[in-house]
């Protein structure tokens, strides 16, 4: 599976945080969700056009961004969230994944 898209992660990750329902960090996300998605190692090293970032790290980064702006989850300490309340009823609403 070649990295997907930040939108594509934001589900997955809510759902990984919500499984662990404790803070969470970026890189726990990343080992998980490679995990759960079956990712290639070279995937997973996929660099950034920049080179300074690996891909599927800065995707997971950019879905937690947005999940922070929709409440979904919260900060508790740099690069560390957890879900909200209003993120467990988001996924009580049963949202599907399209992928």
């Amino acid at each position: 599976m070649p990295v997907p898209d930040y939108q594509s992660l934001m589900l997955p990750l809510l759902r990984f945080v919500a499984e662990k329902n404790v803070e969470t960090s970026t890189s726990e996300a990343v080992e998980g969700l490679a995990k759960i998605l079956s990712m290639k190692d070279e995937d997973l090293n996929a660099m950034l056009p920049s080179g300074t970032q690996f891909t599927f790290f800065n995707r997971i980064s950019w879905a937690a961004m947005y999940m922070k702006k929709a409440c979904l989850i919260e900060t508790t300490r740099r690069g560390y969230y957890r879900i909200t309340n209003v993120g467990m009823n988001f996924l009580g609403h049963s949202p599907k994944l399209s992928m």
